[in-house]
């Protein structure tokens, strides 16, 4: 057999193996992608010795620079749920744009809120302010709903310090700032899109019921709320910092005085620290916890980080693993020989192995391990637009085998028969102007 086609086949046995393990046999995705590892590197015949040493490598490169920046994420995410700082954010918002654009409003606070955790917490910590919401303005639920939801997926696979955006980010070793800047851009309007302005469309034909247990529930009075100010400064001084550092390399001398100053504050774990700092101060101390009281909610913020700390290891390590087999190589190969943009390549990666596996996360990541190789071929491309098509491919496609398409279904008591209209139809629309929004992005900064 040709060497080329019995490499690619490997890799697709591999591919394959995770799926049915994940979906199938219920495997957890950590053990699943640990199989793969070993099936390739077996079949290809990567010395004995060689193989613990390229998952060892593969786990301990990605997750040496993520776990800290997992941890200081949940932190903040744990200090605004405490104490009551999404609530103040959607409520001043909607009183400054308005209860008929409530909508706007909830995305807008979604997609604040989504920075810092993972979209099954932001659900959790939102829903009972998205009943409110909807109560006080008089709004369509799914109208609502889904700008909160998408906002949330969308800031989940595009925006650093989000996990998984991270994660592609130095998986592709693309500078953290502009992959941040470029997200932005990008993320907002595909938000928009497949947000407030598909949930208009589908609210006159598919609106929801509130579920019976907030149906009740009551605002918490403002003078038990953090300020808005100090919040949303808070949740944006580690975003603030990392576009800081990489305006200031743009326009500035890299020679200068100043620059490891700037290194040093535009760090992700340097900013995230500073944050998480200060959320224990204006969120936590000044809202009358205790140092003791703090610290166990630290420890409840830790315990949800270990299942996708594991995942995003292990899917580090498959990525070694292709590399260090030589199906690395050989993808370059085939994938450079194809006369397609290598940001649309990744985007198509990214969408089908989401729409496979489920996981946003395990999908980027594994679509990390297949690009790298081929970006070699294209040193005038920059890494950060890479990383946000990948992104932007994750957002679309949530279906069944998402775990994430259960927990909005159920959150939100949306019945199946309405989920794929809304839910998969929203996140698909959203990955589609993410693209388009890339590429556009591409061919203005080069």
């Amino acid at each position: 057999m040709d060497p080329t086609v019995s490499m690619l086949s490997v890799l697709g046995i591999a591919i394959l193996m995770i799926i049915v393990l994940s979906i199938k046999f219920r495997i957890h995705a950590f053990i699943s992608l640990l199989a793969a590892c070993f099936l390739i590197a077996f079949a290809t015949g990567m010395p004995l010795d060689k193989i613990g040493k390229s998952i060892e490598v593969g786990m301990g490169g990605t997750l040496g620079f993520l776990a800290p920046i997992l941890a200081l994420g949940a932190i903040i995410g744990k200090m605004m749920e405490i104490s009551g700082g999404a609530e103040k954010l959607s409520r001043t918002l909607i009183n400054i744009i308005g209860k008929s654009r409530a909508a706007w409003a909830m995305m807008i606070v979604a997609y604040i809120c989504g920075i810092p955790v993972f979209l099954q917490v932001g659900i959790v910590l939102l829903t009972p302010i998205l009943f409110c919401v909807v109560k006080e303005s008089k709004q369509p639920l799914v109208k609502i709903a889904l700008a909160m939801t998408t906002a949330l997926t969308v800031v989940h696979c595009i925006v650093p310090p989000h996990p998984a955006a991270m994660a592609i980010a130095l998986a592709l070793k693309a500078d953290v700032g502009k992959v941040i800047f470029y997200g932005l851009l990008v993320g907002l309007p595909a938000t928009a899109l497949a947000g407030p302005i598909y949930g208009h469309f589908l609210s006159k034909t598919n609106d929801l019921e509130v579920p019976e247990q907030y149906r009740c529930v009551e605002p918490t009075p403002d003078e038990k709320l953090p300020a808005f100010g100090i919040t949303l400064f808070t949740i944006l001084l580690p975003l603030l910092m990392m576009i800081g550092k990489t305006i200031i390399e743009l326009v500035g001398d890299k020679n200068a005085a100043y620059m490891p100053i700037v290194n040093f504050l535009g760090s992700p774990i340097t900013a995230l620290f500073l944050a998480a700092i200060l959320s224990y101060y204006v969120m936590g101390l000044k809202r009358g916890f205790s140092l003791g009281d703090l610290a166990k909610k630290t420890e409840s913020a830790m315990g949800p980080m270990a299942t996708i700390i594991l995942v995003i290891g292990a899917a580090g390590a498959f990525n070694r693993v292709i590399l260090d087999s030589g199906i690395g190589e050989v993808l370059k190969t085939v994938l450079t020989t194809i006369q397609i943009s290598p940001l649309i390549m990744a985007w198509v990666i990214a969408i089908v192995m989401r729409f496979a596996i489920g996981s946003a996360t395990v999908a980027m990541m594994t679509s990390a391990g297949f690009i790298t190789p081929v970006l070699a071929a294209y040193p005038s491309l920059d890494p950060a637009l890479v990383a946000i098509a990948i992104g932007a491919g994750a957002i679309g496609a949530s279906h069944v085998t998402d775990p994430g398409f259960w927990f909005v279904k159920e959150s939100l008591g949306i019945p199946m028969n309405k989920m794929f209209t809304i839910y998969t139809g929203s996140t698909t629309i959203a990955a589609v102007v993410g693209l388009a929004g890339t590429l556009i992005l591409a061919a203005v900064v080069g």
